[in-house]
């Protein structure tokens, strides 16, 4: 080893040590709580709402959005957010906005933050119109006392929970995170997450459901709806009491399907590697193939198509 780099590996080694040095003095300082470092500020501000609106459209970069039921029926919007980064709350065109107002300069954006923003919807009950909102990081949370037109919720990383009837569209789509759908009606489903978990309750739709997911188990329980498709990568599909009165198709390159008490008109499952199993409500014409693998179908010539096949995987399906 040359002295020249024996004389820096002795110059970094010492820059390393000033830096725990003065690390250990600040947290003896903030007495080892280390929200005592932080150095971006947050306020709180309330924004009261007294222009009438139906719709409702949230775009923000990273934040929490929880809708609560209002106890006095006043409509306010506070919002846990930046000093710099602050939300603008205005009606205008019969919606409500709400919208981030970013004065960071860049080197702003440098920084130790332990806190998340929040914004928080304090609504009377009742229906409203359409709900768009889009984020990058930050869950949203819908609880049931609320009803929407339509609903469409874009987030790059969090997690989406409703609760909330919605009378036509329902599209939501989440990059990291998963989405969770109960106890609601809705004019029809199209669902999205590239890793996470698809979660679907007690849910009539009136129209087409569609469930994607790139890796991530798709949980369907007392669903109905006119045709259903679920497309994955790397992932299971569990269908418990999902009644499809058209067709219901899966594919899935990884991962297994079953059936449990479940039916559709027409039934076309396709899988790489993963079993197909469970039960079906009425009887149909089976149409199997597996390359290596065990088949086990009930042997009836009545009734609606269902065609499976895999290429690696088993598949058994019997009648309830």
């Amino acid at each position: 080893m040359s002295k020249e780099v024996k004389i820096w590996l002795v110059i970094a080694t010492s820059l390393v040590l000033i830096g725990c040095i003065i690390l250990g003095c600040a947290l003896y300082m903030a007495e080892f709580d280390f929200k005592k470092l932080q150095t971006t500020k947050y306020e709180t501000n309330t924004h009261e709402i007294n222009e009438k609106f139906e719709n409702i459209e949230i775009h923000t970069n990273t934040a929490n959005i929880t809708f609560l039921l209002s106890e006095n029926e006043k409509i306010e919007v506070l919002c846990f957010e930046e000093t710099k980064e602050k939300h603008l709350v205005s009606v205008k065109e019969n919606t409500l906005f709400i919208e981030l107002q970013n004065s960071k300069k860049w080197y702003e954006h440098i920084g130790i933050n332990w806190n998340s923003p929040k914004i928080t919807l304090s609504l009377p009950k009742g229906k409203y119109g359409d709900l768009k909102i889009k984020l990058s990081t930050g869950d949203v949370k819908i609880p049931k006392h609320f009803g929407f037109k339509s609903m469409d919720i874009k987030s790059s990383t969090g997690e989406i929970n409703s609760a909330a009837e919605v009378q036509g569209a329902v599209k939501m789509k989440t990059s990291t995170g998963g989405i969770s759908l109960e106890n609601i009606s809705a004019g029809s489903l199209d669902l999205t997450v590239s890793t996470g978990k698809l979660s679907v309750s007690n849910v009539i739709c009136k129209e087409d459901a569609k469930f994607k997911a790139s890796t991530g188990k798709t949980i369907l329980s007392d669903l109905k709806c006119k045709n259903l498709t679920s497309d994955a990568d790397t992932g299971d599909l569990i269908l418990t009491n999902v009644i499809a009165q058209g067709k219901l198709s899966a594919k899935r390159s990884t991962g297994y399907v079953k059936f449990e008490a479940s039916d559709a008109a027409e039934i076309f499952i396709e899988t790489d590697t993963g079993n197909v199993s469970g039960t079906l409500l009425s009887e149909k014409v089976f149409i199997t193939e597996s390359d290596t693998g065990f088949i086990s179908v009930p042997k009836t010539a009545t009734g609606g198509k269902c065609e499976i096949s895999t290429d690696t995987g088993n598949i058994r399906i019997t009648y309830k």
